[in-house]
This record gives structure tokens, sequence and C-alpha cells, in this order.
């Protein structure tokens, strides 16, 4: 074997990241214009990978006003009891709640990413699913854009804080915006899936 199929074969072992995006109006405002999207990007497991609408502060940038300039960061990390890389993500954004899989992080606020995780804010939804690899110095990152929101496509029921017409989208039936807001409900109170 080649030293070129060697490398390419080390390089194919790295743990991967696919980040795949949705938001209603992406194909008109053109919100992915500064993303690699369809092509693995190799990133350093000691930077926090940070995702906003700043470009000088973020590792990847939104072209959205309504994104936080630091929205989000994800956090590659080891345990001493396993070779696989982890991560975890945080929510840099002060004006504004984030959700992974239908849990409500607040500023600062940070939580592991399992291995496939539907992350919420404002009316995006991230769809990040961890390609298991050898834990390096560095991981990579592969950017996708979805046609269809990634809740209706894996069926989780997360919290809107708008009524979504479409089917399989879930809604919060008679809730005020400010019991929303407080995170996470009381185990009598109920999310209404709609199929």
């Amino acid at each position: 074997m080649s030293v070129s199929q060697t490398m390419e074969t080390e390089e194919d072992l790295l743990t991967c990241l696919q980040i795949k995006l949705y938001h209603p109006q992406q194909n008109s405002k053109g919100l992915y214009g500064l993303l690699p999207l369809g092509k693995r990007s190799r990133h350093s497991a000691d930077d926090p990978l940070r995702l906003g609408r700043d470009s000088q502060t973020c590792t990847y940038a939104l072209l959205d006003p309504r994104v936080s300039r630091k929205q989000l960061a994800l956090h590659a990390y080891r345990t001493p009891q396993g070779p696989d890389m982890l991560f975890t993500v945080q929510n840099l954004s002060q004006r504004g709640r984030l959700s992974v899989n239908s849990s409500a992080l607040g500023y600062l606020e940070r939580m592991d990413l399992p291995n496939k995780a539907l992350i919420r804010f404002g009316e995006y939804e991230i769809l990040i699913i961890r390609e298991s690899g050898e834990a390096k110095g560095s991981f990579e990152v592969e950017f996708e854009m979805l046609a269809v929101p990634p809740s209706r496509e894996t069926g989780m029921c997360v919290p809107t804080m708008t009524p979504v017409t479409d089917t399989g989208a879930c809604v919060m039936n008679g809730l005020p915006s400010e019991l929303i807001a407080l995170g996470p409900l009381e185990t009598d109170e109920t999310l209404m899936c709609q199929s």
C-alpha cells in the first residue's frame, strides 16, 4: 500500500460531525452562504467549534441578523475510559434559548451531545450526527442543507413557539409563550404531536 492510500484511510477514520441544517426561508435568503456545504472540513479538537452570525469570532457563520453573534459552541473531549471523541453543546446566546432533543439550555449552559441530536434555536433546526472514528487531535465537520425539517423526519417531538400547520410538526396547544420559556414541562402537561 502506498503512503497516499494510507493517509486517505487515516483521514477516513477521524470522528465526523454531520451537521444538517434547516430553516423555513433558507432558499430565498442565502443563510448558508459562508458554510462549506457538502465538503468535509477538519477542525482542531482543542478549539471549540462556534456557530453564529459573527464571522470574526465564530468558526462558521450564518448570514442571518436574527442569529446571535455567538449562538452555540461544540466542545470536543475524551474520557479516560473510552477511545471515542465526544462532544458537548453550549448555548452562547444571551437573548435566546437553545434546545437539544427538547431539553432547553440557557445562556452558557452546556450538555453532552448524544450520537444523534436535534438542536433548535429561533426557526433553525439542526440535526447533528456523530460518526465514530479515531479520537485524535482533530475531527471533521460536514454541513448539509435539508429540504424538510429534521424533526419531521426523525419523529422527535419538540416544542415550538409558533403554531405549525404542516403535518408531522409538533405544537404546544394552549400554552402561553411565558410558560414555554420556563423550560421543561411537568409530567402532567403534554406536548401534542399532529400526525
